[in-house]
Parts: structure tokens; C-alpha cells; sequence
């Protein structure tokens, strides 16, 4: 195994992450030589001049369409680095679309992805006098243990619950009124459905004792974050990662964007089409190369299949998180669906659909028919409202945005909490066409 230098997180000046930039990623390339999936990829590359945005841009990039079309019982041979016996984890992609992945992870990629994770907390101001209340699944995927041992190893108390399938919504809403924790971690769908369990169950949480809410994994919107905080009466705090590298950034809080970890990753803000850098304040796909947890796996230039835009860094003088440039995370390039010659965004439609007060949680399904494709929208409501009423004006206000007519179908209140249980992410946009 290859050696990783000792170096102190988190970084102190720009000058310290220019200094690890440029040593890591000739580390990971050398790494990634290795690998039998990057036979003859990389013999090209001058390694003295990676530093060079042009010749760093002749690395490949990596998507998780090359790695799907390995065989799952040849990953580790025909990708991964290193020995199996230095395995001590193995992360679950999230799978939302398509099959997912098993990335084995050695102790020496779990002492970075840790410290990324750690972040996440002291990015959002959560500390020993906190109490958490985890509600990130638990299971192979690695989002809700991390979010849980990371706390513990701050200090920070901890109600390790994972989702509904792990601790049922009633449950958890009687944990929050008995325990009081000051945050909640979770995603932003089940936040939502717990409030409206909650409110089944006659508990305001919008007054219960969480003042923060922590969330990662899905795309929040304006309006999906205007109704959490509504609902919770909690400040929200968006944050972001994968699982092929770990926690990379976090809102802070000034909310505006989210700050990087560049002393653990370097990242590209890319044009879809031409590959090419875009300017600052641009929209591109982002794209990654983990800079030290790569002992097995070895990540370079890793296609994240999301939009964003970035911002550089300001440092200022006493403040140890202005050295980090800012992300803000659009949407998934998954995320679109077209019907009708109409393109519709998931997360503008995600948006518009949480703005809908009467309307408590949503999901959309897409099939063929012999005529034009269809477009049906199933709803759940809040209390109070008439149905046919809602569903018609719900209708008439999607045919207005968005140039299209769907069937509508309303839903028992939990249907879909019961359907989404145990999901990492909620797959609320369904296309049933062939």
C-alpha cells in the first residue's frame, strides 16, 4: 500500500491547500495506474505538469455508467487498488438511478472520510452542548451511521434512530418531545413526513426543542425549505457528498451556498457538452477527484451527475472557513423528465409542487398509452381541505406552469411515508415508459 503523508486538517491558509492539491493528485493518479480499469488511460499523462489545468483535463472522466458495466463479481479485481484484506467497509451508492455500487473502503479512506464527515457538524455550529437526533438511514449505506459515529466523536449526544424502518415516525415524535434534541439530521422528505405524522399524532414540532435540521443526499428547493422550517421551526442547514468520495461541503451560517473542502477534494465545475471549464457563477457538472480516501478506490475526475454553480474563496483574516471556494448545488442531470415535447425539471417541479399548501407529500409517474405519454401526480393532503376541490386546482395550477395535464389521484395520509420507508433517496419522479 501506498503511504499518505501526515498533514493537519483542516487547513489553515489558501497557500496549505494549493500546497496538498498539488502534492494528492499526483498521489491519486500514481495510485490510479494501478488499477486494471486504467490500463493505457493514463500513459500519457507528463506528472510533473498535473498542476497545468490543460494537461490535468487529459485524465478521463469517470461516470458510474463505465463502472455499472463491470461485472459486480469482478469490481474489485478489474477496478479497485490494494488488497482485500485492508478492507474494513464496504459503502453502498445511493442507486437512485440505476444499479447501485459496492465500494470497499480501507481504515486509511475511513480516517479521511470521517474527517470530512466531522465537518458537517462544526460547519452548522453543532457542538458537545447539543443533542442529536439522527434520523439518516442506517444500514449498508454508510449516510446515517456516519452522520451518528461522527457526532459521538465530537461529543456531540446522540439518538441514533435511522429512518422508519429502523425506528417507526410515531416513535420518533414521542423521542423528540421526551429527549428534547437541539438538532435533527436527516433527509428532507422524511423530515417532512415526520412532521406530518406529528401532526397526525397532535405534536407541533415547529415548538419541540430542534433549532437546527441538518440534511443531505437530495436536492432541497426553495419551497422544500421554506416548509421545513416552517414546519420544524428549525434553521436548515443543506450539506452534500457521495458515497464515492464522502461529505464534501456545507451550507454555513450565512446560507448562502456551501463551502468545499478542497484540502480533501479537487473538483471541476465542467460544461456538459464540451468538457470545458465554465467561469465562476456558471452552471456545470461537477466533478471530483478525492484527494486521500482513494487507498482502493481510485476516483479520478468522477462524473457527480449534478449541476452546480461555484463561487472562489475570500479569505479573511480569523475566519476558517472563508480559505474554502462555495458550491450551489442546481439540480441532478438525471433529474428531468420529458412529456409531450415538454422538459420538466425535477426539482422545479419538486418546488412547485411543496409550495402547494394544501398539498403534504406528492409523487409522479410517467407511462406510455397509445396516444400521448401520461403524466399522473399522486397527492396526499393536510388537513382539512376538500379533495376534488384540491385536486382540481392542483391540476389547473401544473397544466398553467408547466404545459401539461395530468391525471390526479389522491392518497391516504402515509401511503407514501409506507412506500418511501428505508429509501436513502426518495424516488418521487417514476417513468414507467420502455
Amino acid at each position: 500500500m501506498w503511504e499518505t503523508p501526515e498533514t493537519p486538517f483542516p487547513a489553515q491558509s489558501a497557500d496549505d491547500i494549493e500546497r496538498l492539491q498539488s502534492r494528492q493528485k499526483k498521489l491519486a493518479v500514481e495510485r490510479a495506474k494501478a488499477s486494471a480499469f486504467y490500463a493505457g488511460k493514463l500513459d500519457h499523462i507528463n506528472m510533473d505538469r498535473l498542476d497545468e489545468p490543460d494537461e490535468w483535463r487529459k485524465i478521463p472522466i469517470l461516470t458510474k455508467e463505465q463502472l455499472r458495466g463491470l461485472a459486480p463479481d469482478r469490481f474489485f479485481d478489474d477496478f479497485c487498488i490494494g488488497n482485500r484484506a485492508d478492507v474494513v467497509e464496504y459503502w453502498r451508492s445511493g442507486g437512485a438511478t440505476g444499479r447501485p455500487l459496492f465500494y470497499p473502503r480501507s481504515r486509511e479512506d475511513m480516517r479521511f472520510g470521517l474527517e470530512a464527515f466531522r465537518r458537517l457538524w462544526l460547519a452548522a455550529g453543532v457542538g458537545a452542548h447539543d443533542l442529536a437526533h439522527v434520523a439518516f438511514p442506517l444500514g449498508i449505506h454508510p449516510v446515517g451511521s456516519l452522520y451518528a459515529r461522527t457526532a459521538e466523536e465530537l461529543g456531540i449526544g446522540t439518538v441514533w434512530c435511522g429512518a422508519g424502518n429502523s425506528t417507526p415516525s410515531e416513535l420518533q415524535v414521542e423521542l423528540i418531545e421526551t429527549l428534547k434534541p437541539t438538532v435533527f439530521a436527516g433527509m428532507a422528505s422524511y423530515g417532512l413526513q415526520l412532521a406530518q405524522v406529528a401532526e397526525r399524532m397532535g405534536v407541533d414540532l415547529a415548538a419541540s426543542s430542534v433549532t437546527k435540521f441538518l440534511t443531505a443526499a437530495e436536492p432541497v428547493s426553495p419551497g422544500k425549505r421554506a416548509r421545513i422550517e416552517s414546519m420544524w421551526g428549525a434553521e436548515l442547514y443543506d450539506q452534500f457528498g457521495c458515497t464515492e468520495g464522502s461529505a464534501l461541503a456545507s451550507e454555513i451560517s450565512d446560507h448562502d451556498g456551501m463551502v468545499f473542502w478542497t484540502d480533501l477534494y479537487h473538483f471541476e465545475v465542467l460544461d456538459e457538452a464540451t468538457e470545458a471549464p465554465v467561469a465562476e457563477g456558471e452552471n456545470g457538472i461537477l466533478v471530483i477527484t478525492p484527494l486521500w480516501n482513494n487507498t482502493i478506490t481510485p476516483f479520478l475526475r468522477w462524473n457527480m451527475g449534478d449541476y452546480v454553480r461555484w463561487q472562489r474563496a475570500e479569505p479573511v483574516v480569523g475566519d476558517a472557513l472563508s480559505i474554502y471556494p462555495k458550491v450551489y448545488h442546481g439540480a441532478r442531470t438525471s433529474g428531468f423528465f420529458k412529456v409531450r415535447g415538454i422538459n420538466i425539471n425535477h426539482a422545479d417541479f419538486d418546488d412547485f409542487m411543496l409550495r402547494q399548501l394544501d398539498v403534504a407529500d406528492y409523487k409522479v409517474e410517467i407511462a406510455e398509452t397509445d396516444t400521448l405519454d401520461a403524466i399522473r401526480v399522486f397527492i396526499e393532503l393536510g388537513e382539512g381541505p376538500d379533495s376534488a376541490q384540491v385536486a382540481v386546482r392542483v391540476a389547473g395550477a401544473i397544466k398553467a406552469k408547466f404545459e401539461v395535464s395530468p391525471d390526479m389521484e389522491i392518497l391516504a395520509p402515509g401511503s407514501l411515508e409506507a412506500e418511501f420507508t428505508g429509501q436513502v433517496k426518495q424516488n418521487r419522479f417514476i417513468d414507467k415508459r420502455g
